[in-house]
């Protein structure tokens, strides 16, 4: 543990929290206001396309401009995009807080950037420890995003959930606190360096398309819950908010915990 890695940890737990409030409200918000029914999830399901079309070029703004201004960059982003939703639901305008989702979505990209930032921050022999440090990080965004989300739906009284995505754009933007104390050792390139393999060359490779299966198999599982529970518990059972957040907040600590033995793993898997 060095003054780099804390630094990254505490603002992973802020800028992380756009997920799990993402995933708590989203469909609720699309169940209250969207014209068809059937398309209460597409909120939730564009913030996770924002994830995956954005996470490439997050790796290339970072190669560019170095970590920290490129967390600096998405944290800003994240608030910006956090307070068009809450606008969204003000005017009860469901593409226009589709498309704030797919924006947050892009924020949380740059998020998962931080483990590779804290792999650059200790020795090679500790980098699996640094990245599981990372991603137990995840629980408290987890703890802090709902929780808070849930106590500040009714600041605006006559547009429930508007508030939570205020104090998202304030949890967000507060990473960047602890970004500016952090070190950046990374020289930023005037141009990105053309790789020393082309993408086709990478994503032939056995190995790749290994994890690039699990992972689409296991992301696929994980959105497939997330995504219909809340609707479920909330909007189809008239559970409280609370009961439904904290079962959200449960299962995305199931999801990091793992991450207490996965560096002892992949020390050993790859020794």
């Amino acid at each position: 543990m060095n003054r780099n890695l804390w630094l990254l940890i505490l603002s992973q737990i802020f800028a992380f929290t756009a997920a799990p409030v993402t995933v708590f409200l989203s469909g609720i918000i699309g169940s209250n206001f969207s014209p068809i029914k059937s398309l209460a999830t597409l909120p939730m399901a564009l913030s996770i396309v924002g994830i995956a079309i954005f996470a490439i070029f997050a790796a290339k703004v970072m190669s560019v401009i170095g970590r920290r201004a490129g967390f600096i960059f998405a944290s800003v982003g994240s608030s910006l995009s956090s307070l068009l939703a809450a606008y969204s639901i003000i005017i009860e305008n469901f593409i226009l807080f589709n498309f704030a989702c797919f924006l947050i979505g892009a924020g949380v990209a740059f998020s998962h950037q931080y483990r590779f930032a804290a792999v650059e921050t200790v020795s090679k022999d500790m980098a699996p420890k640094a990245i599981s440090i990372i991603l137990l990080a995840g629980i408290g965004s987890a703890f802090i995003g709902p929780n808070l989300a849930n106590y500040s739906k009714e600041i605006i009284s006559d547009h429930l959930y508007a508030g939570s995505y205020i104090v998202l754009a304030a949890l967000t933007l507060s990473s960047t606190i602890f970004l500016f104390f952090y070190k950046d050792n990374h020289k930023p390139n005037k141009l990105v360096k053309k790789s020393t393999r082309s993408y086709f060359e990478l994503i032939s490779q056995p190995r790749f398309l290994q994890a690039l299966i699990a992972s689409a198999f296991a992301y696929a599982v994980m959105s497939f819950l997330m995504t219909a529970t809340p609707i479920s518990m909330h909007v189809m059972e008239k559970l409280s908010l609370t009961k439904t957040g904290l079962v959200i907040q449960f299962h995305i600590a199931a999801m990091f915990l793992p991450s207490l033995i996965t560096g002892d793993l992949i020390k050993k898997i790859w020794a």
